[in-house]
């Protein structure tokens, strides 16, 4: 019961991640969760000192990253600084521990002269096995989105808010199903080191995707739903930061009507770095 029950409340917290607002439940399905929970049982009250520790504690049980890493990268090309910061990330502490045996630390890959960067939320099973975001399916689908605006997946940059997998309770097996979004201290612990590749690269604009890599980029601009932020110009550290879906989203609901909401947004993300749109181009998934 309860690896059900993980299952359902993870897949839940990816689609709330992702800017899903609502998810349909049959009178069939409530009763089933019903029958999986069981009768409620009162909470017992608990000892001022196990409350008080408990408070202490975040939510998910889980011990939150030390202080917040700081980055000065050397002088040298964009080649040498990138080096530089990926032996930074592998020797972060913090990283080797999140990091489970046999896994990988993950940072961006791509043109270090792009002029679009990507940016994701946290490596999945595929990409800390591989130590590169964005090659499972939602990566597959992102390099036909990348395609589909006349370009190559070497022609950008892709990095994510996170340099390791979020952890989730292990199965019965030893292996992590599922994913999670990382929580904010995780989020804040990983950021400096996106920003040093921002820095590197030097892009001309950033792509958020997904309602996790927007909170990241946004800051403490706070909002509900993905749909209140994404397919509008917002601002990263004086560079334009366009907010979409996550390829995931499509994954979910392959339909053309959500294709054309992200292609909206990568349309105006061509216009913005002065692409060429063709015709052709302009009526995708209409």
């Amino acid at each position: 019961m309860r690896l059900a029950l993980n299952a359902i409340t993870d897949e839940l917290r990816r689609l709330k991640a992702s800017g899903v607002e609502s998810v349909p439940v049959s009178d069939e399905g409530i009763a089933s969760l019903r029958a999986l929970v069981g009768p409620a049982v009162p909470a017992r009250p608990a000892a001022p000192q196990r409350a008080a520790a408990r408070q202490a504690e975040p939510e998910n049980g889980r011990p939150e990253p030390p202080a917040t890493p700081v980055v000065v990268l050397p002088k040298g090309d964009k080649a040498a600084q990138w080096a530089a910061l990926r032996q930074l990330v592998q020797d972060d502490p913090v990283c080797r521990t999140k990091v489970r045996p046999g896994k990988k630390i993950v940072l961006g890959v791509g043109s270090l002269d792009a002029a679009i960067m990507f940016v994701g939320e946290a490596p999945g099973a595929e990409e800390e096995v591989q130590g590169e975001p964005f090659v499972g399916p939602a990566g597959q689908l992102l390099n036909k989105m990348i395609g589909g605006m006349a370009l190559s997946r070497g022609d950008v940059y892709i990095g994510n808010i996170m340099n390791w997998r979020p952890d989730l309770p292990l199965g019965p097996d030893g292996v992590q199903t599922g994913n999670r979004p990382p929580t904010d201290a995780e989020m804040a612990h990983c950021l400096p080191y996106l920003r040093a590749q921002i820095d590197i690269v030097n892009p001309r604009l950033l792509v958020a995707l997904g309602a996790t890599a927007a909170k990241g980029l946004l800051g403490g601009k706070a909002f509900g739903a993905l749909g209140e932020v994404r397919g509008r110009w917002h601002d990263f550290s004086g560079r334009p930061l366009m907010v979409t879906y996550h390829p995931s989203y499509i994954l979910r609901n392959p339909t053309n009507r959500t294709k054309r909401l992200i292609w909206e947004d990568l349309l105006k993300v061509m216009e913005r770095a002065n692409l060429p749109v063709s015709e052709k181009q302009r009526g995708f998934f209409l």
